[in-house]
């Protein structure tokens, strides 16, 4: 890959992208920056497409990039602009100010890149990990029924049914409130591990068999707040993209839950993901993704899911600003947690 070949690969992606249209060699060749003519663009395109950075959609068309042709141009092509004081000034009015809720500024984030790139938005919050266990709550709502309520410190509330092969006393209950609330008020969830989890299963059976489905109700609670939330907006953005298969988008909302393992794994900067590298349900489409923190840790991530031929240029910098400055508000203006984030091209397939 000489140096002329990758100025044909940037131009043909930036051409798609403009027009959503195939790119043929003399729409290449007219541009001020390709110095050579249309044949020799033509020969070079065709060897672009021999490594598969491009392909011909049809016999007699122009060429379009494949996620191979995006991967490149996003991690050694591209040069995106710094956003202006205006542009900055518009994320912040749509974002707010420092008085915002946490909740609320990652929501105001959300339908910021959505109405701004017209793309459907992801938001993920690890908070509840990094909180600790402050209240666990057993309350009979009918007969052999109970209900536990597990409350965080961050003010997550997570609540399960529980069917018991007979109703409690009072004594009994008592008891298994009494002693789930002294082995697990104040834990960390991050620390909740399967072996601190099976020795009061057993010390509860121990006492009372019978016992046993209201542990497994908190056991499966506590590992619901150890995973990130997932929030996917703007559904009806995708669905309404001639780019993509409707169907793999009905599939992907129903099923939104998966991205829940790729975007719990740690990296730095944005993550630029394609579904056709079998990320996630839709084949035709990306990724943008960036983690915010708060006080230095992993809060959450941030980003949008629209087609693969999306402005690469213009969304990965609104996704950074806004991740930095929800990471700056979180964490009451300390500027050390802008300045301690990674390159925002420290990208990761």
């Amino acid at each position: 890959m000489d140096d002329r070949k990758l100025k044909i690969l940037a131009a043909v992606v930036d051409e798609y992208i403009r027009t959503g249209e195939p790119v043929g060699s003399k729409a290449v060749a007219s541009q001020s920056h390709i110095n050579v003519s249309a044949a020799t663009v033509r020969n070079d395109m065709a060897m672009l497409e021999q490594l598969g950075y491009l392909e011909q959609p049809h016999t007699s068309a122009g060429r379009v990039p494949t996620f191979l042709g995006y991967r490149l141009y996003i991690d050694q092509l591209m040069d995106p602009p710094d956003l202006s004081d205006e542009e900055k000034l518009r994320l912040d009015e749509m974002l707010g100010g420092e008085d915002t809720p946490e909740e609320l500024l990652v929501q105001n984030a959300a339908a910021a890149l959505t109405e701004l790139t017209h793309c459907a938005a992801v938001v993920t919050n690890s908070a509840p990990r990094f909180s600790v266990i402050s209240k666990v709550e057993v309350i009979p709502t009918g007969k052999r029924l109970y209900v536990i309520l597990l409350i965080t410190s961050n003010g997550s509330i997570k609540n399960k049914a529980c069917r018991l092969e007979f109703d409690l006393s009072h004594e009994q209950l008592d008891f298994f409130t009494k002693y789930i609330d002294e082995n697990l008020h104040g834990v960390s969830v991050e620390d909740l591990s399967e072996e601190m989890l099976d020795k009061i299963v057993a010390a509860v059976s121990a006492y009372m068999v019978s016992l046993s489905p209201l542990v497994k109700g908190i056991c499966e609670l506590s590992e619901d707040l150890r995973h990130q939330e997932l929030t996917v907006s703007g559904g009806e953005k995708l669905l309404s993209c001639d780019d993509l298969d409707k169907m793999e988008v009905v599939r992907f909302i129903e099923r939104k839950d998966e991205l829940s393992e790729l975007l719990e794994e740690t990296f730095s900067g944005i993550r630029v993901r394609f579904g056709a590298e079998g990320g996630f349900a839709i084949g035709n489409s990306s990724m943008i993704v960036s983690k915010y923190r708060k006080d230095g840790k992993e809060a959450g991530s941030l980003g949008i899911i629209g087609p693969m031929r999306v402005d690469y240029k213009k969304i990965i910098p609104y996704v950074e600003y806004l991740t930095q400055k929800i990471s700056y508000l979180m964490s009451g203006g300390d500027d050390d947690t802008i300045a301690g984030t990674a390159d925002p091209m420290d990208q990761k397939p």
